[in-house]
């Protein structure tokens, strides 16, 4: 499952679509999208194909596999399309106030919500 979010991480890095991606490796986006979730796995081969598509070292597939991988988390977190958007936003904010101000924003919306209700949404 961790390979597969990390194929999504870094197709969405490239700014590839699932079906781009699915065109350069000559699969079905459907393919892709389960390599992506983790239902089907990914033959080594492909893996290396995947890689040299997405311009990256066959390592960086691996990121996070490891339990004791501070990465892990982080990797989960921007594989998300709606994190990666979020990041990809604040990244073009050049101003230091407004990235503070965002940050502040954020943080007081998080700790609004109930701890028990954080916990239901992560699954």
């Amino acid at each position: 499952m961790t390979v597969g979010r990390n194929v999504r991480f870094w197709r969405m890095a490239k700014g590839l679509s699932q079906q781009e991606l699915a065109k350069r490796l000559r699969v079905t986006f459907q393919q892709v999208q389960k390599y992506e979730t983790g239902a089907n796995r990914v033959g080594t081969g492909r893996l290396v194909k995947i890689a040299a598509v997405l311009g990256v070292p066959i390592a960086a597939l691996f990121e996070g596999t490891s339990a004791a991988d501070p990465s892990r988390k982080l990797l989960a977190l921007v594989s998300d399309s709606r994190s990666f958007r979020l990041a990809h936003a604040f990244a073009a904010i050049e101003n230091t106030t407004f990235r503070l101000t965002l940050v502040a924003l954020v943080e007081k919306l998080a700790a609004s919500v109930p701890q028990e209700k954080r916990r239901r949404r992560r699954r």
